[in-house]
């Protein structure tokens, strides 16, 4: 006895609900995304702030530790305030080089200026400074706090910046935050170094 094996596609009605099913699911999706996304925006920017904002402060501590004398011999600090450090230190990668360093935040954003030594005998020429944006979002200003903090070998906080031959270690605060009139609210991130090349002086 012969056994007929019937196959037949989708009929009209099927395709069209098939159809209908499928662009009800994308249309659902599509709009809980979007929903999802204008509801957590603001605290999605945050945390791609606070992680960009955590790498910037840790190559800004490594190069503040590794702060030295000048090619010239110069004394490793050059200045220090609130918002701003001013050091000698091979900022180059694989350089043996030193340069003059300046670490500031201005308005929102950190930004580092570096002077390469030139001519005979050596000099650090302020018209030379190649200024470099680092970092968005640092609130440190608009909300009236500093963004270094320096400390003697006791530990004790030098607040007379006049007083660089004592720093023996830096601390940086930076207060993140995309929007200081949305929540959620601004993030405090600190980072510390000791100056391995005044250790012991």
């Amino acid at each position: 006895m012969k056994t007929n094996i019937y196959s037949r596609g989708l009929t009209l009605i099927e395709s069209v609900v098939w159809v209908s099913v499928f662009a009800f699911i994308m249309a659902t999706m599509v709009t809980s995304l979007l929903f999802f996304y204008s509801t957590n925006r603001y605290v999605l920017q945050e945390a791609v702030a606070i992680a960009s904002t955590q790498r910037v402060m840790d190559n800004t501590i490594r190069t503040i530790r590794s702060a030295s004398y000048s090619a010239v011999g110069a004394y490793p600090i050059v200045s220090i305030g609130g918002n701003q450090i001013t050091f000698y230190a091979s900022a180059a990668a694989n350089s043996s080089i030193i340069q003059q360093v300046r670490f500031f935040v201005t308005g929102t954003q950190l930004k580092v200026g570096v002077i390469q030594p030139t001519g005979t005998p050596l000099t650090y020429n302020p018209a030379n400074e190649v200024i470099t944006f680092v970092g968005d979002n640092i609130q440190n200003i608009t909300v009236g706090t500093s963004t270094f903090f320096y400390y003697d070998n006791t530990g004790t906080q030098i607040t007379d910046f006049t007083r660089i031959q004592d720093v023996r270690f830096v601390t940086m605060k930076a207060v993140v935050d995309v929007s200081t009139t949305t929540a959620p609210l601004a993030t405090t991130l600190s980072a510390s170094a000791a100056l391995r090349n005044l250790i012991g002086h």
